[in-house]
C-alpha cells in the first residue's frame, strides 16, 4: 500500500532537506521523468532546480528557456496549464515543442506580494497523466516552496 502523499510531508521534507528533496519527493509518485522549478528571468526561464528520475545532468536544452517557446508561458496566463499529450493538444497548434515536450503539468510560484516568479512542473518527453491529488499536491507546494528559493541570480 502507497503511503498517503501530504502537503505535510512536503513541507516536512523541505525543512529538514531542503528544495531538492522536496522536488524529488513530489517526483517520486508521477510517471513523468522530470519534476522542476523554473524562474523567470526577463525573457527568459532558468532552471532553478530539476529533479530527474533518471538520475541524469541537467540537458543544456532544460538550463534556460525562451520564455516565448516555453510551456511555462500558459502556466503564467491561465493559472495553469495541463497536458498529457501536447501532440494531439489543439491548443498547442503551431508550438514549436509541441510533440517533442509531450506532457507537462504546471503551476505559478508567486512572490509573497502575490507577484508571479515562475512556475513548478512535471514534464516528460512522452505521454503522462496526472492523477488529481498528484496536481493538487502541486499546486500547494507551490504556495509554500518560493521562501526556499535562491535569491535571484544566485546559484542553488
Amino acid at each position: 500500500m502507497t503511503p498517503t502523499r501530504d502537503i505535510g510531508t512536503f513541507c516536512a521534507t523541505l525543512e529538514a532537506r531542503g528544495p531538492e528533496a522536496a522536488l524529488a519527493y513530489l517526483n517520486e509518485a508521477v510517471p513523468h521523468r522530470y519534476s522542476a522549478v523554473y524562474r523567470i528571468d526577463g525573457g527568459m526561464l532558468r532552471n532553478v532546480f530539476l529533479h530527474d528520475k533518471q538520475r541524469e545532468a541537467r540537458p543544456e536544452f532544460l538550463a534556460v528557456v525562451p520564455f516565448e517557446v516555453s510551456f511555462c508561458q500558459f502556466v503564467l496566463r491561465d493559472g495553469f496549464f495541463r497536458t498529457t499529450d501536447s501532440g494531439a493538444d489543439p491548443r498547442l497548434d503551431g508550438h514549436p515543442y509541441q510533440g517533442v515536450m509531450v506532457s507537462y503539468h504546471g503551476v505559478p510560484l508567486t512572490d509573497p506580494a502575490g507577484g508571479l516568479i515562475g512556475t513548478l512542473c512535471h514534464f516528460d518527453v512522452v505521454a503522462h497523466g496526472l492523477a488529481d491529488e498528484e496536481f493538487e499536491l502541486l499546486q500547494r507546494a507551490a504556495r509554500v516552496l518560493p521562501a526556499y528559493l535562491p535569491e535571484p541570480g544566485t546559484t542553488a
